[in-house]
């Protein structure tokens, strides 16, 4: 998985020689041109923006669908969808490669956090709307959804150095669920997708038709990983 949320490859941000680091430090800090920020760049950094780069396609695809005369042509939604899986491998592709070349550094960690938030934070929910989910409340529990994500991202990055590690410097333990779970819910969607179940059709309906309050009662899958995401008592163990 990731370089970034709490999977395998993110000790790998304190094992980079100091060298690395300092390096890319200084070609940010003081490199002028046009190009300096990519002579700055990893490969593995390279990698991560294509996680993000899935994220951002996945997003503009649940737009796609939005804005298109059929609502029964599903090409968009499938595209939406599909882009989040691809972007998870990305997400584990990168740390391999950060540990194969030996070179991490801080931007790679912050880079691969906001790569994560689009991925598998704002692009489910953009996904989530596409198919049906549009009531205000829903767009209010949909929004919490993205920013527990957010939070436990920035969590991450100020606790990483000090969840325990074991003999080789790996964290022992995920603390709360990490965002790429949101791929569990990517799952049922494309269930729903394929099953026709969008818009009027969304399983279970509304509650509170015709009110304020007006909500699907299947956002509360959003509102619950959510809630996991930020939880400090929840610590799964790293495979």
């Amino acid at each position: 998985m990731s370089r970034r949320n709490g999977a395998p490859s993110a000790n790998k941000e304190t094992q980079a020689p100091l060298q690395t680091e300092d390096k890319q430090v200084r070609l940010l800090s003081t490199e002028a041109g046009h190009f300096s920020l990519v002579r700055a760049l990893h490969m593995a950094d390279f990698i991560t923006e294509l996680n993000g780069f899935c994220g951002v396609m996945s997003v503009f695809s649940s737009l796609r669908y939005c804005v298109g005369g059929d609502p029964n042509n599903f090409t968009n939604l499938y595209w939406a969808l599909g882009f989040i899986p691809l972007g998870l491998f990305f997400d584990f592709m990168d740390g391999k490669v950060a540990r194969w070349r030996k070179k991490a550094s801080l931007m790679g960690q912050e880079l691969d956090s906001l790569a994560d938030l689009v991925s598998f934070g704002v692009s489910p929910a953009a996904a989530a709307f596409s198919l049906g989910l549009r009531t205000p409340l829903d767009h209010l529990l949909l929004t919490f959804f993205v920013l527990c994500g957010l939070t436990r991202l920035a969590r991450f990055n100020v606790t990483a150095a000090m969840v325990p590690k074991d003999a080789t410097g790996k964290a022992a333990y995920f603390e709360g669920t990490p965002i790429p779970m949101s791929l569990l819910l990517v799952q049922i969607m494309t269930y729903w997708v394929y099953q026709g179940w969008t818009l009027d059709n969304i399983p279970l309906g509304t509650l509170f038709t015709g009110t304020w309050a007006e909500v699907h009662p299947v956002v509360g899958m959003f509102v619950l990983h959510g809630c996991l995401m930020v939880s400090k008592t929840i610590h799964i163990p790293k495979p």
